[in-house]
């Protein structure tokens, strides 16, 4: 039995777009800020290669540089997106590297200091599960009070087996222990997870998103896998090189996935951004408009819409 469509705008699926202006009341535009921080994965704590995709921007690309002062950073984003956004609301989006990893004091300043600006709506971070400390949660829950905070955290896969290969030093149960104390406190949270992992088919990225989407998830991200020069994962394709996705199966992937998706569940991406001068595949991953356009098309020719495959509760 098939459910009745909601209504979400023009899309099959609830866009984090649709959600921030049912939420704020108008088109609301991120700001990729740069705290300047590391991560445990890097710095000697638990290894210091990085997990094998990291291409040492740490997600943080095209995040503003760590030598400018946030509200310097805040100032410097809103002119470059300015041009293309015309949005009066923003959120305050701390990317790159592991941004609740360092002492608290710092995260006090620099977080209090991004939503002190009257136009910052939101104040986004992503994370590692491993990296919230009691003293983290708490500020974290502290700032929440203020302004709307999310936790990004990058899981990329539930499986452990396969996650062991990324060499992300942590367990599908430090990820489960993480949501449950944001839950706790009230913190919304979205999850980072990567479609197209090596050794990982397509049964087992299903079974992946299911089972990470059984636990108290406000928001999801499906970053398609990009294979970047200068990784562990660049240097592994290049010498043996490992079936990726095509534009199609992509495309025809994600719009199954999305009819399993919760119905409340705010899809932050279902693709993702790699760094033209680093991309060594999939290719055809640069140009966003076409994939987002033959997703949606999936949909509608399937007519398929997010939560339609799932079982109806009793």
């Amino acid at each position: 039995m098939r459910r009745n469509a909601p209504f979400w705008g023009d899309k099959r699926y609830y866009s984090l777009d649709y959600y921030l202006k049912e939420t704020f009341g108008e088109k609301v535009y991120r700001l990729s800020l740069n705290g300047g921080m590391t991560c445990p994965n890097r710095d000697g704590s638990l290894n210091t290669g990085g997990c094998i995709f990291c291409s040492g921007g740490g997600s943080g690309d095209f995040a503003a540089s760590p030598l400018l002062p946030i509200p310097e950073q805040i100032r410097q984003a809103k002119e470059r997106v300015a041009p293309k956004s015309g949005c009066k609301k923003f959120i305050a989006y701390f990317q790159a590297f592991t941004n609740t990893y360092a002492p608290v004091a710092y995260l006090r300043r620099i977080f209090t200091e991004a939503i002190a600006a009257p136009e910052i709506a939101a104040l986004s971070v992503a994370t590692r599960c491993d990296c919230l400390p009691p003293e983290v949660l708490a500020l974290l829950s502290e700032l929440n009070q203020t302004k709307p905070v999310w936790v990004e955290l990058g899981l990329q896969t539930a499986n452990d087996d396969i996650r062991k290969t990324l060499h992300s030093g942590f367990s599908f149960a430090q990820y489960e222990d993480a949501v449950f104390k944001l839950r706790e406190r009230g913190i919304k949270i979205v999850t980072h997870l990567i479609i197209g992992l090596p050794h990982e088919t397509r049964s087992d990225t299903t079974a992946s998103v299911l089972r990470t989407l059984s636990l108290p998830c406000d928001g999801v991200k499906l970053q398609l896998l990009h294979i970047l020069k200068g990784t562990k994962l660049g240097a592994l394709y290049e010498q043996t090189p490992f079936p990726v996705y095509s534009l199609e199966e992509y495309c025809d992937y994600v719009a199954e996935l999305i009819g399993l998706l919760p119905p409340e569940l705010v899809i932050h991406r279902l693709t993702g951004d790699g760094p033209r001068n680093l991309l060594i595949a999939p290719l055809w991953s640069t140009d966003k408009k076409r994939v987002l356009n033959t997703i949606q098309r999936n949909l509608r020719e399937k007519n398929i819409f997010q939560g339609c495959a799932r079982p109806l509760q009793q």
